[in-house]
């Protein structure tokens, strides 16, 4: 069991939108932004400006990656878990994608498990598109362009807990409830991610914000894989 929850990478992204004005954007990324709108308005009231200010970081066309947390499991000389996150932050999205991208590769892909909540909607989707976009070549684990389902190693909780159910979402947040997880939204949450990042400049917030979601993405893949530790989890973040 042990080896097995060393195999996996346990990660999280914060995205923001691509500029926080929306008239910064050049006029055709503003048409296409229009006719993405036109799908999302729900109110007359809305314009392409506020529901871009509102939505435009959860699309990789329109948004970037400003963080990367990820968390892997490991065993202290005494036998106890232990999980170590790490975080790759930054105004360089480019940067950001490399350096999470030598982490994977570090990785044997042939036994490597990425482990998201929702990934396989979100997270996945968006490093890999993001990836591409700042010219980087996808890694091997999270290249799935023609692969089987079956030989696709991607893990992701809020699938398990649906067993088969996909007739609606279900947060990590409530998840950790129901586990008697700590939750990681002390002082904010994925809502106000775009504003802290422009507007308040709290980018070590967001850092920290996101390596607790990982620490709460792994205690919870540990409670749906029934797997009880003797002791409480450590966790060490490392530079």
């Amino acid at each position: 069991m042990i080896q097995e929850l060393r195999d996996i990478l346990f990660l999280d992204i914060e995205t923001v939108a691509n500029t926080y004005d929306y008239h910064a954007l050049d006029e055709r990324m503003k048409i296409q932004w229009s006719r993405k709108a036109s799908f999302l308005r729900r109110e007359k009231e809305q314009t392409d400006e506020s529901i871009y200010q509102d939505r435009a970081g959860i699309y990789a066309e329109f948004g970037k990656i400003i963080c990367v947390a990820v968390g892997k499991f490991f065993e202290t000389e005494s036998g106890d878990l232990v999980l170590k996150v790490k975080a790759h932050y930054g105004d360089d999205e480019k940067e950001i994608l490399t350096g999470f991208k030598g982490i994977v590769e570090k990785m044997d892909p042939a036994v490597l498990k990425l482990c998201s909540h929702n990934g396989k909607e979100f997270d996945f989707p968006y490093l890999c598109r993001r990836m591409l976009v700042n010219g980087i070549s996808l890694p091997a684990a999270m290249n799935i362009m023609g692969k089987k389902p079956w030989d696709i190693q991607h893990l992701d909780t809020m699938e398990m807990w649906k067993f088969g159910d996909y007739k609606h979402y279900t947060s990590l947040d409530l998840l950790a409830a129901i586990f008697n997880i700590p939750t990681s939204k002390s002082d904010m949450d994925g809502s106000q991610v775009n504003r802290v990042y422009y507007q308040d400049h709290g980018l070590t917030k967001i850092k920290d914000y996101c390596l607790r979601d990982v620490v709460v993405l792994a205690k919870l893949y540990l409670k749906m894989r029934a797997i009880n530790l003797n002791n409480e989890l450590g966790v060490v973040t490392s530079d």
